[in-house]
């Protein structure tokens, strides 16, 4: 048995002066409270108001996308992607087992049905292998030009790939394959603001990409999500359906279609931009700390899930893998009670009551890790 002891120890001296350490807690060292005063002050603290605006810009100019759409939140952003996309009711959309709910329950909402591909165990994201060796066997192209699932006869109409902890999968080939089978791709970037695959930000790769900005992660407004596209198109559309679909007049409300209540306050927004001003100290803060976990980890033979080559990852939560299952869970019970909070992956997808009929490739790697993975603390340290 190992000396978990020696693990929780060191997380304690890497995190000094806590009785508890969380798994990741926000930092509020910026113009957090300024900006929120001054929404506030301005008395536009919904949908409407500089800040939102100021986040768009911001989001354009830290990912290189041509447009940016604020959402109330990660899921929403998802939600009307897949709208935008075009998935309709018994469509089904590729997705992964080993991810938040969040992505399956957003294919859901449209009626669809997700189908899981296996992942690659160094990226914690969709195998480009997997999913080709799926397309190979189970696709066709018909005659109105869209992909079809022989076993299923349903259409395939959209791929959600998902950076995961912050990980770049490798979306490059992914979105190669997608585009051969007139795929829509859109990248569930949830999780990985400021981390690039070869040298382009994550959600630039498809259609659409969308983020979180929850509670827990690296740049936090409380809730918040936004879609980045290159479509001019897409980005008017998207904003058009997240204001209930209202058609700009100076007094009348007009609604030409079923829109949503998408939009991101103004108040979160606001927090937004004063997180998005420290987005590049945060990462840089976070990047110090995996150098600081690889190297302890290395030298207790654990293995400490790193970036792939031709990626840049933002580390949103570190990652090491135990031998089997009974090891994970002896880690998990020993850390939780000593004061270190520390979480195994999400259960499976295709595990759960409302997936478990879902058609899904062979998952031998989302098991493999499923069965061995524990998230750490990731806080950015003062």
């Amino acid at each position: 048995m190992r000396d978990f002891k020696q693990i929780t120890d060191f997380i304690k001296d890497t995190f000094p002066g806590n009785n508890h350490i969380p798994l990741h807690a926000p930092v509020f060292n910026g113009n957090e409270k300024k900006y929120v005063i001054e929404t506030i002050d301005s008395t536009f603290v919904s949908s409407v108001g500089a800040f939102v605006n100021k986040f768009e810009e911001m989001m354009c100019e830290i990912t290189g996308a041509k447009f940016a759409i604020a959402i109330v939140n990660g899921t929403s952003a998802l939600h009307l992607s897949l709208i935008l996309a075009g998935v309709e009711e018994s469509d089904e959309v590729l997705s992964q087992s080993l991810t938040f709910i969040a992505t399956c329950n957003a294919i859901s909402y449209l009626k669809a049905t997700p189908v899981f591909i296996d992942i690659d165990r160094d990226t914690l994201g969709m195998s480009p292998f997997a999913l080709a060796d799926f397309l190979k066997q189970n696709i066709e192209l018909r005659k109105d030009g869209f992909a079809y699932n022989k076993q299923t006869n349903k259409r395939v109409k959209a791929c959600i790939p998902m950076h995961t902890f912050g990980f770049p999968c490798r979306v490059k080939e992914i979105a190669e394959l997608c585009a051969a089978y007139n795929i829509v791709l859109i990248e569930d970037a949830a999780e990985s603001i400021g981390s690039y695959y070869l040298e382009k930000h994550t959600g630039l790769f498809g259609l659409m990409g969308t983020f979180s900005f929850n509670g827990n992660k690296t740049v936090t407004c409380g809730g918040g999500g936004a879609i980045i596209t290159n479509s001019a198109e897409i980005a008017a559309k998207a904003k058009h359906l997240s204001t209930q679909a209202k058609v700009p007049h100076p007094w009348s409300f007009i609604h030409d279609e079923i829109g949503f209540n998408y939009r991101m306050p103004n108040i979160n927004a606001a927090m937004a931009c004063a997180q998005l001003e420290q987005l590049h100290d945060f990462v840089d803060n976070k990047r110090k700390l995996a150098k600081l976990y690889a190297d302890f980890f290395d030298t207790i033979d654990i293995q400490y899930v790193k970036e792939i080559s031709d990626s840049k990852a933002n580390y949103w939560l570190n990652t090491i893998l135990f031998d089997t299952k009974e090891e994970r869970d002896a880690f998990l019970e020993f850390a939780n009670a000593n004061g270190v909070m520390s979480r195994p992956v999400w259960q499976l997808m295709h595990t759960l009551p409302m997936f478990n009929t879902s058609f899904n490739t062979d998952l031998s790697n989302s098991i493999w890790i499923a069965d061995r993975l524990v998230n750490i603390p990731s806080s950015v340290r003062s």
